[in-house]
């Protein structure tokens, strides 16, 4: 049997990190089978289906590295095909038409309310003569559904899942305006696309079983269901916005790399043995069903920053240096001067261990794109007086000779120089680093100077120290 698995989100919001983790376990499961992983949008709520939320599932798709088999199916263009599939259960006698008065299902609805449970259809139009319908009502079509026995889902995650049949009313099928609903949808779609295992959230097990009965009515194998569960916020209650549940598109301007998120979003509700760090290629290898939790997983965003932190220390410099533009670009209010390219090139790797996002990286760099004369924070500004300027000033002197002009020849140039001063080297460091990079935390000095090249680092240091002193 070929696994065929399918993502499903619906087009009525932007694709959310539950729905992301929802298509990787999909994406894995299929891979590690070398199966195929199909994408189904179902947008047959039509009012509330836009797309701006098309495009963005496309786009955290693709973000993500997720790429389906096939081109992307829009449920609303099998409507024609789910609606013949209604009348021909309506032919076989397991669905019949409904004529209730939208009346009528408030008060079903009252009526459970009061009596504390969910509201169900009583199937009084079940056996009811057509004859005595009243006019000017549009009918639906309900499905006319086992009325006792269980349903029964060996679920993958689950496990056996046993619903009594008359906890299930009759559902619709089709409205009175002719459309299909999303039970019949899914169902015809899944058999039409050959789906054999169904991944999606734990909060469709209620589904699955009038799903189960769906397939079963229309003489069809049943997919095998994989419920997983919800994810929830670090304080254990419902994700919310506040918690960061936020779109896909949300993260990447945030500055998360796509693969640590993909190892995020695996690590919620999944695991193997003790690992942390998962490529996609041991993903791909390990992943299975079985160690998938039956617990919610708790979203944490202090635990994805700081391995999107590992991820950026181990990514490549020049895969960096591409991804960081369109973040200074916002910082600075332009695109950012190309010549300054290879000084944060040459300081990645001091910077890389300070930042936990491409954000942060870009906002620890940007001393190294500003113009002169720099600007100081007040922290640094309080840092350069007199006394700071002239120990600048005298050191600026023996930096205009300065050869090499190497990491290592700067350090012990200024090394030196402090020395020669009686004058501890932090004293020199601090006023010199907050006048190269306005701020008093930066990568080491040295490499700062270094990166900088010796015509910027003089002109910076002219810039706050006037005239040299003979």
């Amino acid at each position: 049997m070929t696994v065929i698995t399918r993502f499903a989100p619906s087009p009525t919001g932007f694709l959310h990190i539950g729905g992301a983790r929802t298509a990787l376990f999909n994406w894995l499961y299929a891979r590690h089978n070398k199966g195929k992983f199909l994408l189904r949008v179902e947008d047959t709520d039509r009012k509330r289906s836009t797309s701006e939320a098309v495009q963005a599932i496309f786009d955290g798709l693709s973000w993500l590295g997720l790429e389906h088999d096939g081109a992307a199916v829009m449920q609303s263009e099998g409507a024609e095909r789910h609606a013949a599939l209604a009348h021909q259960l309506l032919d076989a006698g397991k669905a019949y038409h409904c004529w209730c008065t939208p009346e009528e299902l408030s008060e079903m609805r009252e009526k459970a309310k009061a009596e504390g449970r969910s509201m169900r259809y009583d199937g009084r139009w079940r056996e009811r003569d057509p004859g005595e319908a009243p006019k000017g009502v549009a009918p639906v079509i309900r499905f006319k559904a086992p009325l006792d026995g269980e349903t029964v889902i060996d679920d993958l995650v689950q496990g056996p899942v046993r619903t009594a049949n008359e906890q299930l009313d009759d559902m619709i099928l089709l409205r009175s305006d002719g459309t299909p609903t999303y039970m019949l949808s899914v169902v015809v779609d899944d058999h039409d696309m050959q789906v054999s295992h169904a991944i999606r959230g734990d909060d469709h097990l209620t589904n699955a079983a009038r799903q189960t009965q769906l397939f079963l009515a229309l003489g069809w194998k049943v997919p095998r269901y994989a419920h997983i569960p919800l994810i929830h916020g670090s304080d254990g209650a419902k994700l919310s916005k506040r918690h960061g549940a936020l779109a896909v598109g949300a993260y990447a301007e945030m500055g998360i790399l796509a693969e640590a998120m993909c190892n995020y979003l695996l690590r919620l509700g999944w695991s193997h043995g003790d690992d942390e760090i998962i490529s996609r290629e041991q993903a791909t290898e390990w992943f299975d069903l079985a160690s998938v939790g039956r617990s919610p997983a708790r979203f944490d965003m202090d635990k994805l920053l700081n391995l999107n932190g590992h991820y950026i220390r181990h990514a490549e410099d020049s895969r960096l240096l591409a991804d960081i533009k369109p973040h200074l670009a916002k910082f600075l209010g332009h695109d950012a001067d190309p010549a300054a390219f290879p000084r944060l090139k040459s300081l990645l790797p001091s910077l890389k261990p300070r930042a936990n996002s491409l954000v942060e990286l870009a906002e620890k760099s940007l001393f190294l794109f500003h113009q002169r004369p720099l600007a100081m924070d007040k922290k640094a500004a309080k840092l350069i007086h007199a006394g700071s300027q002239a120990i600048i000033a005298k050191l600026l002197i023996e930096l205009e000779d300065a050869e090499p002009w190497s990491i290592e020849g700067l350090e012990a140039l200024i090394r030196s120089f402090a020395d020669s001063q009686s004058l501890k080297v932090g004293m020199v460091a601090q006023p010199l680093r907050a006048i190269l990079t306005g701020t008093t935390a930066s990568p080491g000095i040295f490499e700062v100077l270094f990166s900088l090249g010796r015509e910027e680092s003089l002109n910076r240091l002219r810039d706050h120290t006037g005239e040299v002193p003979s």
